[in-house]
């Protein structure tokens, strides 16, 4: 039951009332909020639809307020409306309308909170996507978690979720792993390899690889030309990187549905040709020249004529080279290739979990999928800035091609994954953040870790002390669905039960927007809310969620408890973290 789209249908109803032959009532009323305004002072619900309606109906706001409320007093429900401003409608509902919440919570606790918004309509959100050159190192936890919470969110609200990981396996990358792993097989046969040389990856994950390969060849290729082993040496060093990474990412509780190899692009019959036939068909790819990049030089510009996609056509800043001087394709080609992949696989609707360095891609990306699928199919990119790991208020370092670098491992080792996933997720995906090992580990509201889940124990830890103080109190699940709700009438109950509400509208919208912050957001409030109720109780007996003189009032009062376990466990479960019963 969601109070506030229920309220939003209401107020959409009175306006067709008011003015039962204008057509595009349902599309202007979209365009309007009805949400729990700033001020608790001003009601359970504000709705701008006054403001957002008027020009359109060619009245003024407050005139159609007025109106508004002339119809929308009649209803049982609300207790007050109220004008404020320049034509807000703010809300005070009656009771009951609380305490229908949370019998829908505890009548249908699966159900509530999710959506259809999706429709079943399909989408791929691609994440990770780390180079396999070695194991994750925090830089990609960040986005792994992001990818993985939004994936499930979606998934929660009605969408038909593809979790895509694309392995940048056709790279020059690819054969640099390949040498590194060499000079540990040579290690492993005894050779004596010194220091590793510059360009080459020195970590010793690569150890294992190369004791690996002795074990299969021996010594096979010991004195071989590189013609020889590299073919080999190379598929085979490819999987090991990649088992590492899924391992990684079992760590964190990560999956994906689909790996897609970039090797599938090149070639003579790839797809990337493929797709550079069919933008030139559509006369969007030309020979011409670029002017130099205003500012800091990119990696992509020659002054030369070249083969250019006409970007700025859909959005870009400026037009994208296909081909480099050596006749290799670019970077942005493949890019091209990949995500028309994705359109012919039936997915109009694309997400894509990038890193902060690159921020600059949104628009090329935006406008690649425009190209490639006539308009039809969409992109949102979404940057993950970085994440410092602060150990004795000095970062970690973190490099790829050294052998000092900060590891999934290391991290969910030190903190464990509900940790890492929750405190990745507790600050907006593009703003950067400090990682403070000190601060996950502290029992205080400080950690919002702890704070929730602290939540959720505590809602278990009144139930086991209920059986253990009223034993012969029935407080199943069956038996709280019949409680005599009307019982939680203080201002405390209903200001609890107004933020339970608050669940379904948030999730949706958290949704809608990509933003899985949101969620880790609403269950620190709700968690903050219980925890001052809990704490009230010490003080005033009638606000305990145990009373042995009033057995229905406390029957009422678990019932409400029930319901916020319900959704914090919900909750917890879509950012991927563990809901515990009681905390050590």
């Amino acid at each position: 039951m969601d109070i506030f789209a229920d309220f939003a249908a209401r107020i959409l109803s009175a306006l067709k009332e008011l003015y039962p032959d204008h057509a595009d009532l349902n599309e202007l009323a979209q365009k309007a909020t009805a949400e729990p305004p700033r001020d608790p002072s001003h009601g359970a619900i504000s709705s701008n639809i006054a403001m957002v309606c008027a020009k359109a109906l060619k009245t003024n706001p407050r005139q159609l307020a007025t109106s508004l409320k002339e119809i929308l007093i009649k209803d049982q429900d609300i207790n007050a409306l109220d004008i404020a401003g320049p034509g807000f409608l703010n809300f005070t509902l009656a009771d009951n309308v609380w305490q229908r919440v949370l019998s829908s919570v505890l009548n249908h606790p699966e159900k509530f909170g999710r959506s259809d918004i999706g429709q079943g309509r399909a989408v791929n959100v691609e994440f990770v996507s780390a180079n396999p050159t070695g194991p994750m190192h925090v830089g990609h936890t960040r986005g792994a978690i992001f990818g993985d919470a939004l994936a499930s969110l979606l998934d929660f609200c009605g969408f038909d979720v593809t979790r895509e990981y694309y392995i940048n396996d056709a790279g020059a990358q690819i054969d640099i792993l390949a040498r590194s792993a060499f000079l540990r097989y040579r290690e492993a046969l005894g050779q004596e390899i010194g220091e590793i040389p510059n360009g080459l990856y020195p970590g010793d994950y690569l150890v294992p690889v190369g004791e690996a390969l002795a074990k299969k060849f021996d010594n096979k290729f010991e004195n071989s030309d590189e013609a020889d082993w590299l073919p080999v040496f190379k598929p085979i060093v490819l999987e090991t990187m990649m088992d590492l990474i899924r391992q990684d990412l079992q760590l964190l509780g990560v999956s994906h549905d689909y790996f897609f190899s970039e090797r599938q692009l090149h070639g003579d019959e790839g797809k990337i040709a493929k797709t550079l036939a069919a933008l030139q068909k559509q006369n969007l790819v030309y020979q011409g020249t670029l002017p130099p990049p205003k500012g800091k030089p990119t990696e992509d510009w020659e002054d030369r004529e070249q083969t250019l996609f006409r970007a700025k056509q859909f959005g870009d800043d400026t037009d994208r080279p296909l081909i480099k001087s050596n006749g290799d394709y670019t970077y942005f080609a493949a890019d091209i290739a990949y995500h028309r992949d994705k359109f012919l696989r039936g997915f109009n609707d694309q997400i894509i979990v990038l890193g902060a360095d690159h921020s600059g891609y949104t628009k090329r990306l935006q406008a690649a999928v425009k190209a490639v699928s006539d308009g039809k199919a969409s992109i949102d990119v979404k940057i993950c800035q970085i994440v410092r790991l602060m150990r004795d208020g000095k970062p970690f370092k973190m490099s790829k091609r050294s052998g000092d670098l900060v590891t999934v491992q290391d991290v969910v080792g030190e903190v464990g994954s509900d940790a890492v996933r929750f405190m990745l997720l507790f600050r907006r995906n593009e703003a950067p953040m400090d990682f403070d090992f000190a601060k996950v580990k502290e029992q205080t509201r400080e950690n919002p870790v702890f704070y929730v889940q602290y939540a959720h124990a505590r809602a278990c830890s009144i139930a086991r002390k209920t059986l253990e103080e009223m034993p012969k109190l029935d407080i199943s699940d069956d038996q709280l669905a019949k409680a005599d709700l009307s019982l939680l009438a203080s201002s405390d109950d209903i200001e609890l039960l107004q933020i339970l509400a608050q669940w379904p509208r948030m999730v949706a919208a958290a949704a809608r927007a990509h933003e899985p912050h949101r969620v880790a957001f609403y269950l620190y409030d709700l968690a903050g809310a219980f925890h001052g109720f809990w704490a009230k109780g010490g003080q005033d007996k009638s606000l305990r969620f145990v009373n042995h003189e009033q057995p229905e009032l406390t029957l009422s009062r678990l019932a409400m408890v029930r319901a916020i376990q319900h959704v914090l466990e919900q909750g917890l479960g879509l950012l991927g973290v563990s809901a515990p019963q009681q905390l050590s």
